[in-house]
């Protein structure tokens, strides 16, 4: 395979609207949206296959969310306490609350070692023990024997600084092996011509050009959604652009509901508080100075899974118990460690509370509250990193890794340092299919889009261009915040979503109203926020509806009208489509458990406690 010349893609026949814009033309084998963990892995593992590879990110690299991935990495290694890939296999079900795909599960533990040894070759700097091997900590939710034994040290780390190692040491080596990364690029629409995807458009802000990309495969690895919510640890980048190109292109989303809330978000601000730092020793107090998750995880503690724990914080905080002023937070301790483990193990945790809470931790409480994390839900795929449609079926040129896929590994319920490992395990996974593809002959042919789906894929834009409305995409994304974290939040209803949906199908209906002043396409960061403002409206009516329509407690998603779990109607994915007028198609498929040629059985639904 190789870069096509781009008089030999379009002709130079122009499209309407690629009358109305500047227009570019970029060819080639493989095209990766995102740079992040995943990104990255999948270009480089593609790069080392031999195909021409092009990374597109809107950010540095270096600036991509994977950096604030602090705490580590889980792989059975064994290195501390002995491990199994079936225990991994077990504590991941168990922590999705049975609903993660178990095929994939066992894909993603059985090849967590070798993972792990991947990184390492490539040079990634791990924290050793006395004994030479890779550190490795406790986490939540993790243990020996299938649960039945103590917890188990998995997460293998960097000090506090893992995602940030690890991202730094994937870009140091796709740029040796000549990755090409094209920086400040804002993703807009996928080129589907018959169902097949053959590249996507980008605004280049740097040139005030649209970049149309072509390519055999497109890789989606745009992160999550969490700026959907007011409080997140998120980084202001996470507006999940790759998820919304996937609906625009009449393709579901897959277990949006479920949204993971971080015990320990810093309070006011929800920056990260590594669940490190209660892998290490740290734990959580009330008002009264008792440590409170003894009551509601009697074995885990505050190493239970991290809904388990979101949740016993919200209880605590609901009837009187918490602190401040307002007696809305609570307090994570670490006073009580050695200063020589904060200073080597949880460096960042110290400097972090230290520049943005004027909290010495050595010495004093930190103030924490639960905080938007992660989405389980995203684009669906199977375990080679394809997209499938709402009837399950592969689309042709189109994958998706890391947060913004949901293959599904994580279920209802992410485990702490799988997030790291989905990364890894499905980058590669990526760049391996399409490696064995070729050797098949089975790669979809590299062709020009139509002249129709260019313009399809530049309609948005324009329309958006020509807007002269009254209303500042901040008005509506304040609004949208504010909805999502009223109304759907921790705890959930009928009524609470019914609200929520109401608010933000208001505000979707407002975006006809927007004022972009600014009319350039060179940094017009007014246009930026608008596009990022109607992906996440799109994901947000996803989230809202799914929340609805799932009428069960299950993980993340706790419904205060309906709190249990319910195995026999709703082990099910939820799928979602949302086009570009706010409709909605709400299908479901089932769970899928271990596949025929499995080491393992079923793991069928059971009570789960921490």
């Amino acid at each position: 395979m190789v870069g096509v010349a781009h008089s030999q893609l379009y002709n130079n026949i122009p499209t309407k609207l690629m009358t109305t814009f500047k227009t570019n033309h970029i060819s080639s084998d493989i095209t990766v949206i995102g740079a992040g963990g995943a990104g990255i892995m999948a270009a480089l593992q593609a790069a080392m296959h031999g195909f021409k590879v092009i990374c597109v990110t809107k950010v540095h690299p270096l600036r991509s969310h994977t950096v604030a991935a602090k705490g580590g990495i889980n792989a059975a290694l064994g290195n501390v306490t002995k491990d199994d890939w079936r225990w991994h296999i077990y504590d991941t079900i168990k922590g999705s609350d049975w609903l993660a795909d178990q095929d994939a599960v066992e894909f993603m533990c059985k090849n967590a070692p070798e993972a792990i040894r991947e990184l390492e070759k490539i040079g990634v700097p791990f924290s050793r023990g006395d004994n030479g091997k890779i550190y490795q900590r406790i986490y939540g939710g993790q243990s020996a024997d299938f649960g039945k034994g103590e917890h188990v040290y998995r997460a293998c780390a960097v000090a506090d600084r893992t995602g940030h190692a690890i991202l730094q040491t994937l870009y140091q080596a796709a740029l040796k092996h000549n990755v090409k990364f094209i920086e400040n690029n804002f993703a807009l629409d996928l080129l589907m011509d018959d169902g097949v995807c053959k590249g996507f458009t980008s605004i280049d802000m740097d040139a005030g050009v649209i970049n149309i990309f072509s390519s055999a495969y497109t890789i989606i690895a745009t992160g999550g959604y969490g700026q959907i919510y007011k409080t997140n640890t998120s980084s202001s980048i996470c507006t999940g652009d790759g998820n919304a190109m996937v609906l625009r292109a009449g393709l579901p989303l897959q277990d949006m509901e479920f949204v993971q809330f971080h015990p320990t978000g810093l309070y006011s601000s929800g920056f990260l508080i590594t669940e490190a730092a209660r892998g290490e020793g740290a734990y959580l107090v009330n008002s009264l100075g008792e440590k409170f998750m003894e009551k509601y995880a009697p074995r885990y503690g505050d190493l239970a899974s991290r809904d388990v724990i979101a949740r016993a914080m919200a209880m605590e905080v609901k009837e009187g118990r918490g602190v401040g002023p307002k007696k809305d937070h609570l307090l994570l301790k670490l006073s009580h460690l050695d200063k020589e483990i904060l200073q080597k193990k949880l460096p960042e945790v110290l400097e972090l509370v230290r520049k943005f809470a004027s909290v010495d931790a050595a010495k004093d409480a930190i103030p924490v509250a639960p905080s938007v994390h992660y989405s389980m839900g995203g684009i669906p795929t199977n375990t080679n990193a394809e997209v499938v449609d709402m009837k399950g079926g592969v689309v042709p040129g189109l994958m998706a890794i890391g947060e913004a896929a949901c293959v599904s590994v994580h279920g209802a319920n992410r485990l702490g340092c799988n997030s790291l490992l989905d990364l890894i395990v499905f980058g590669k996974a990526a760049a391996d299919e399409i490696k064995e593809k070729q050797l098949l002959g089975e790669i979809p042919q590299k062709t020009s889009a139509s002249r129709t789906a260019i313009d399809a894929a530049l309609i948005g834009l324009n329309n958006l261009m020509d807007m002269k409305g009254d209303i500042r995409p901040s008005m509506l994304l304040s609004g949208m915040k504010e909805a999502m974290s009223l109304h759907a939040g921790v705890f959930r209803d009928e009524n609470e979503l019914a609200v929520c949906e109401g608010k933000i199908r208001e505000l979707f209906a407002m975006l006809d109203r927007l004022d972009i002043k600014e009319k350039g396409l060179i940094w017009n960061n007014s246009l930026i926020e608008a596009l990022e403002l109607q992906n996440m409206l799109m994901q947000a009516i996803a989230t809202v509806v799914s929340a609805k329509n799932r009428k069960e407690s299950r993980g993340s998603h706790y419904r205060n009208d309906y709190p249990g779990r319910d195995d026999e109607n709703a082990s099910v994915h939820s799928l979602v489509t949302i086009d570009r007028k706010g409709n909605e198609v709400y299908n479901t498929r089932q769970v899928r458990l271990f596949a025929g040629n499995s080491e393992m059985q079923p793991l069928l639904p059971q009570e789960r406690s921490y």
